[in-house]
Protein backbone atom coordinates (compact mmCIF):
# COMPACT_ATOMS: atom_id res chain seq x y z
CA UNK A 1 0.00 0.00 0.00
CA UNK A 2 1.38 3.39 -0.91
CA UNK A 3 1.65 6.13 1.67
CA UNK A 4 -1.10 8.70 1.56
CA UNK A 5 0.27 12.16 2.23
CA UNK A 6 -1.77 15.35 2.44
CA UNK A 7 -1.06 19.03 3.07
CA UNK A 8 -3.20 21.44 5.10
CA UNK A 9 -2.04 24.91 4.04
CA UNK A 10 -2.98 28.15 5.71
CA UNK A 11 -1.76 31.41 7.11
CA UNK A 12 -2.64 30.30 10.68
CA UNK A 13 -2.37 33.91 11.88
CA UNK A 14 -3.15 32.88 14.60
CA UNK A 15 -4.15 29.19 14.72
CA UNK A 16 -7.79 28.72 15.78
CA UNK A 17 -9.83 25.83 17.14
CA UNK A 18 -11.31 25.56 13.65
CA UNK A 19 -7.82 25.00 12.24
CA UNK A 20 -7.18 22.29 14.86
CA UNK A 21 -10.50 20.65 14.01
CA UNK A 22 -9.53 20.39 10.32
CA UNK A 23 -6.00 19.20 11.22
CA UNK A 24 -7.37 16.55 13.62
CA UNK A 25 -9.80 15.15 11.08
CA UNK A 26 -7.31 15.26 8.22
CA UNK A 27 -4.65 13.53 10.35
CA UNK A 28 -7.07 10.64 10.85
CA UNK A 29 -7.59 10.30 7.09
CA UNK A 30 -3.99 10.32 5.84
CA UNK A 31 -0.79 8.46 6.72
CA UNK A 32 1.14 11.71 6.97
CA UNK A 33 -0.17 15.25 7.23
CA UNK A 34 1.87 18.37 6.53
CA UNK A 35 0.50 21.48 8.22
CA UNK A 36 1.99 24.21 6.11
CA UNK A 37 2.21 27.85 7.12
CA UNK A 38 2.18 29.88 3.93
CA UNK A 39 2.61 33.57 3.36
CA UNK A 40 -0.49 35.21 1.95
CA UNK A 41 0.56 38.40 0.15
CA UNK A 42 -3.05 39.58 0.23
CA UNK A 43 -3.08 39.78 4.04
CA UNK A 44 -1.04 41.78 6.50
CA UNK A 45 0.21 39.30 9.08
CA UNK A 46 -0.11 39.89 12.80
CA UNK A 47 2.47 37.22 13.70
CA UNK A 48 5.75 36.35 12.02
CA UNK A 49 5.85 32.92 10.41
CA UNK A 50 8.27 31.58 13.06
CA UNK A 51 5.77 32.45 15.81
CA UNK A 52 2.91 30.82 13.92
CA UNK A 53 5.00 27.64 13.58
CA UNK A 54 5.71 27.65 17.32
CA UNK A 55 2.05 28.20 18.19
CA UNK A 56 0.97 25.38 15.86
CA UNK A 57 3.57 23.02 17.34
CA UNK A 58 2.44 23.81 20.90
CA UNK A 59 -1.25 23.67 20.02
CA UNK A 60 -0.94 20.28 18.32
CA UNK A 61 1.27 18.91 21.13
CA UNK A 62 -1.36 19.95 23.72
CA UNK A 63 -4.27 18.54 21.70
CA UNK A 64 -5.63 15.06 21.09
CA UNK A 65 -4.39 15.05 17.50
CA UNK A 66 -2.83 11.71 16.65
CA UNK A 67 -0.83 10.64 13.64
CA UNK A 68 2.24 11.66 11.71
CA UNK A 69 1.93 15.45 11.59
CA UNK A 70 4.71 17.58 10.11
CA UNK A 71 4.65 21.34 10.67
CA UNK A 72 6.50 23.45 8.12
CA UNK A 73 6.54 26.79 6.34
CA UNK A 74 6.66 27.51 2.62
CA UNK A 75 7.21 30.74 0.74
CA UNK A 76 9.41 29.66 -2.18
CA UNK A 77 6.86 29.12 -4.91
CA UNK A 78 3.59 27.44 -5.67
CA UNK A 79 1.84 25.42 -3.00
CA UNK A 80 1.70 22.45 -5.36
CA UNK A 81 5.52 22.57 -5.60
CA UNK A 82 5.69 21.83 -1.87
CA UNK A 83 3.07 19.11 -2.21
CA UNK A 84 5.01 17.49 -5.04
CA UNK A 85 8.31 17.79 -3.13
CA UNK A 86 6.91 15.85 -0.15
CA UNK A 87 4.94 13.34 -2.24
CA UNK A 88 1.50 14.66 -1.31
CA UNK A 89 -1.35 14.12 -3.72
CA UNK A 90 -3.96 16.01 -1.70
CA UNK A 91 -4.49 19.49 -0.29
CA UNK A 92 -7.01 19.69 2.54
CA UNK A 93 -8.92 22.94 3.00
CA UNK A 94 -11.46 23.87 5.63
CA UNK A 95 -14.55 25.51 4.16
CA UNK A 96 -16.73 27.71 6.39
CA UNK A 97 -19.08 29.29 3.87
CA UNK A 98 -20.03 29.80 0.23
CA UNK A 99 -17.46 32.62 0.16
CA UNK A 100 -14.73 30.09 0.94
CA UNK A 101 -16.05 27.73 -1.74
CA UNK A 102 -16.01 30.52 -4.34
CA UNK A 103 -12.46 31.50 -3.36
CA UNK A 104 -11.03 27.97 -3.14
CA UNK A 105 -12.64 26.32 -6.18
CA UNK A 106 -10.59 28.09 -8.89
CA UNK A 107 -7.38 27.37 -6.95
CA UNK A 108 -8.33 23.71 -6.63
CA UNK A 109 -8.89 23.45 -10.38
CA UNK A 110 -5.60 25.17 -11.19
CA UNK A 111 -3.67 23.03 -8.68
CA UNK A 112 -5.11 19.86 -10.23
CA UNK A 113 -4.13 21.14 -13.68
CA UNK A 114 -0.61 22.18 -12.65
CA UNK A 115 0.44 19.17 -10.61
CA UNK A 116 -2.38 16.59 -10.49
CA UNK A 117 -2.89 17.47 -6.84
CA UNK A 118 -6.48 17.09 -5.68
CA UNK A 119 -8.16 19.35 -3.14
CA UNK A 120 -10.43 17.95 -0.45
CA UNK A 121 -12.78 20.33 1.33
CA UNK A 122 -13.73 19.63 4.94
CA UNK A 123 -16.72 21.33 6.50
CA UNK A 124 -16.11 22.70 9.98
CA UNK A 125 -17.53 21.52 13.24
CA UNK A 126 -20.54 23.84 13.67
CA UNK A 127 -18.97 25.22 16.86
CA UNK A 128 -16.14 26.68 14.76
CA UNK A 129 -17.99 27.54 11.56
CA UNK A 130 -17.97 31.30 12.01
CA UNK A 131 -14.54 31.78 13.55
CA UNK A 132 -11.66 33.06 11.44
CA UNK A 133 -8.14 34.18 12.27
CA UNK A 134 -9.03 37.72 11.20
CA UNK A 135 -11.97 37.77 13.64
CA UNK A 136 -9.67 36.50 16.42
CA UNK A 137 -7.13 39.22 15.58
CA UNK A 138 -9.82 41.92 15.77
CA UNK A 139 -11.23 40.71 19.09
CA UNK A 140 -7.75 40.32 20.56
CA UNK A 141 -6.65 43.78 19.39
CA UNK A 142 -9.64 45.30 21.18
CA UNK A 143 -8.88 43.45 24.41
CA UNK A 144 -11.58 40.80 24.10
CA UNK A 145 -11.36 37.23 25.36
CA UNK A 146 -10.43 34.94 22.46
CA UNK A 147 -10.00 31.79 24.57
CA UNK A 148 -13.26 30.21 23.28
CA UNK A 149 -11.91 30.40 19.72
CA UNK A 150 -8.24 29.44 19.96
CA UNK A 151 -6.14 26.62 21.41
CA UNK A 152 -4.83 27.23 24.96
CA UNK A 153 -1.27 27.89 23.71
CA UNK A 154 -2.57 30.66 21.46
CA UNK A 155 -4.79 32.11 24.20
CA UNK A 156 -1.81 32.23 26.59
CA UNK A 157 0.32 33.90 23.94
CA UNK A 158 -2.29 36.53 23.07
CA UNK A 159 -3.12 37.10 26.74
CA UNK A 160 0.50 38.01 27.47
CA UNK A 161 0.34 40.80 24.92
CA UNK A 162 2.07 38.66 22.28
CA UNK A 163 5.34 38.85 24.22
CA UNK A 164 5.85 35.13 24.81
CA UNK A 165 4.02 31.82 24.34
Amino acid sequence: MSSRIAVVPGSFDPPTLGHLDVIRRAASLYDQLHVLVVHNPGKEAMLPIAQRLTLLERSIAESDIEGDVVIAAWSMGLLVDYATDVGAGVLVKGIRSQVDVAYETPMAIVNRHLAHVETVFLLPDPAHALVSSSLVRQVSALGGDVSPFVPPAVARFLDTGAQRA
